[in-house]
């Protein structure tokens, strides 16, 4: 902070630069005398102020992709919010997480090296008791983890590294990869201890249950695209997509989802007497005629009209009609 001199203090600076008393050549001397600034070489600084506030912005994103992610799996009350992005050594990190917890250790191609998701057992076992029908809650006692929380634990964790794809694509496509699922931070050693990170601390509400989740980033993987972090290329890359990038998940999760087709050959009424009187070799006639139109539906919704037939000796039907949008049933 710059020193304020009082009215008092100018007067009496004046009046010794009169006087002789001070030289004005000796103070300019002074001032460019060259300023001795400690420098702790276990705490290198590698990532600037522009850096941290990029990655800030990037893993705000992260956290609000995977608030949707988790939300949508636990069906739950799921907040997670960026509380720090900072740098530290990596032995610093691993002195301060628990010594059982949850580790997300994974690769990002065409990134070199590894990364860490790291998952406070509070809320992992949180996640656990939720998708195991519980209601969310942590147990006041930590025993490990079984082969089959562990399994339950993977599989949730490696697809949400879809959400920090997403978050990452406005500097660079990276393809996150889970490589090993581990809980003791002593058996995971991703770089040399002195090697300076950027953690990024998301606080996490999963109910009545909060703890942190943090994401470990070596500087030395991240170090070929560090130009990519300067605040100007960010918000330039930003603009330049057409679309927000919540509506291209949400395009890409649409296309990739799964619907029932069930074409239908026709409808016929039977009681239960006459069910229970069938036997090979029965005709059951149907409320279609053989030249009619096959009823396609989406779902349970009426969609097409479609012909049988034969592809490559295996049964299929040709669209014909296509129904309009809003038409519940097709009055045949």
């Amino acid at each position: 902070m710059v020193d304020v001199l009082s009215q008092n203090e100018i007067d009496a600076l004046l009046a010794a630069l009169s006087s002789g008393e001070m030289d004005a050549d000796e103070l300019k001397k002074e001032e460019t005398q060259k300023k001795v600034r400690s420098y702790d070489f276990k705490r290198a600084v590698r990532f600037s102020k522009d850096h941290i506030r990029t990655l800030t912005r990037i893993h705000e994103n992260f956290a609000r992709y995977l608030t949707t992610y988790f939300s949508a799996q636990l069906r739950t009350f799921v907040q997670i919010n960026v509380v720090q992005v900072e740098q530290l050594p990596y032995d610093e990190f691993i002195r301060s997480i628990p010594k059982m917890t949850v580790l997300n250790i994974f690769e990002a191609e065409p990134l070199k090296g590894r990364m860490v998701l790291e998952v406070n057992p509070n809320v992992a076992m949180a996640m656990l008791d939720r998708m195991l029908g519980g209601a969310g809650l942590a147990p006041s006692k930590m025993q490990g983890f079984t082969e089959i929380e562990t399994t339950v634990l993977e599989r949730v964790f490696s697809r949400a590294f879809d959400s920090l794809q997403e978050a990452w694509k406005t500097v660079i496509d990276i393809r996150p990869r889970l490589e090993s699922f581990e809980t003791n931070p002593q058996f995971m050693q991703i770089v040399s201890p002195n090697e300076t990170i950027a953690l990024i601390s998301l606080s996490t509400k999963i109910g009545d249950t909060s703890g942190m989740i943090n994401l470990c980033i070596p500087h030395v993987v991240i170090e070929p695209i560090m130009p990519k972090l300067s605040a100007h290329h960010w918000f330039v890359s930003e603009k330049k997509q057409s679309e927000p990038i919540e509506v291209e998940m949400l395009k890409h999760r649409l296309e990739q989802a799964k619907l029932p087709i069930v074409v239908e050959l026709g409808q016929s009424n039977i009681t239960v007497q006459e069910m229970m009187q069938l036997s090979i070799g029965d005709v059951i006639p149907l409320d279609k005629k053989v030249g009619e139109g096959l009823s396609v539906r989406i779902g349970e919704r009426l969609k097409y009209f479609a012909t049988p037939g034969n592809v490559k000796e295996r049964m299929a039907v040709q669209i014909e009609h296509v129904l309009e949008e809003g038409v519940e049933e097709y009055d045949e």
